[in-house]
């Protein structure tokens, strides 16, 4: 019984040793700056791409290899970040770009788009396209600022299927979350989700351009679908039941930030006092906390003020 329980110890400490890490801080998961960009393949012909971008935590795409060309899912944050992605891309397949799917409108996803291919489809959401085009025209954008490349045209409904040669990939706008336009990207057949900047794992929620409650909700549809794999727009790529484990904690992140927000709004704290005074709990350890955590203080007071837009 003795030797048994020794065994069992050790075998237990060999599993406590191999398991991953759940964050999004690349040190912790025993990462390198030199290990990136990644590319990992979620499926046949279909990858996650990571890289990592300041301050230290990844930003994800993803990209769909057809018998006739490439998909990609939201680009990087610079011109020579999605060069860098393209030539990763380019190690994979010599297959031509062809449609690009706008997950998120952020500038850490698209300010690298005017390096993509001039013929490339792109698929966006009304919201997004619009939000795109006030950026492009902004007045106070800063002359060295990479050109923000405005689709020709928007989604005329919620879905939009693109067949990459063979492969069904479909577009899909399931409500206001981290931004007013966010799509998801569902492939039926290998039931993979990415979500873009829906679901930043282990990423304290960012809220700048945020619907808080509604966020909630898209995050309950996503978990609702016929998916085995959900990746986000930052934090790292986890295997498939890892992945709907932290989906299901980010959205309990949401929900906590949300209720403990809540709270410091009733007890008559203005903004700033409530974001001094805030306890996230667990979450106080979370990538970004300290940039994000007053930030999402003030979207949240707006809601409950009914002043979003």
């Amino acid at each position: 019984m003795r030797v048994f329980a020794i065994v069992a110890l050790a075998c237990l400490g060999v599993a406590t040793v191999n398991a991953q890490v759940r964050t999004a801080f690349p040190e912790k998961r025993g990462l390198k700056p030199t290990d990136f960009p990644r590319t990992i393949e979620l499926a046949d012909n279909i990858y996650g791409y990571e890289d990592l971008r300041n301050p230290g935590f990844t930003t994800v795409s993803l990209f769909v290899v057809g018998a006739d060309g490439v998909l990609i899912a939201d680009g990087q944050g610079s011109p020579d970040a999605t060069r860098k992605m393209l030539g990763e891309i380019a190690k994979v397949t010599a297959k031509p770009i062809k449609w690009y799917i706008v997950g998120s409108d952020h500038g850490d996803h698209t300010a690298g788009n005017s390096v993509l291919p001039k013929d490339i489809t792109y698929i966006v959401s009304k919201a997004s396209k619009a939000q795109m085009e006030r950026d492009a025209a902004n007045p106070n954008r800063q002359p060295t600022a990479p050109p923000v490349v405005v689709p020709p045209s928007a989604m005329t409904t919620d879905r939009q299927a693109v067949n990459v040669g063979g492969i069904e990939v479909q577009a899909i706008y399931a409500g206001r979350a981290h931004t007013g336009g966010d799509l998801l990207v569902y492939l039926p057949k290998q039931k993979i989700l990415f979500m873009s900047e829906v679901y930043l794992n282990r990423v304290f929620p960012a809220m700048r351009s945020a619907y808080p409650t509604e966020w909630v909700s898209v995050i309950d549809k996503a978990l609702a679908m016929d998916v085995d794999r959900f990746v986000p727009g930052h934090g790292f790529i986890e295997e498939p039941k890892a992945s709907r484990e932290e989906l299901v904690e980010y959205r309990n992140a949401m929900r906590a930030v949300i209720a403990e927000v809540t709270r410091l709004h009733k007890a008559g704290l203005s903004a700033d006092d409530a974001a001094k005074q805030a306890n996230w709990g667990p979450y106080r350890e979370w990538f970004l906390v300290e940039q994000q955590g007053p930030i999402a203080v003030r979207k949240i007071y707006e809601e409950i003020e009914n002043r979003l837009r």
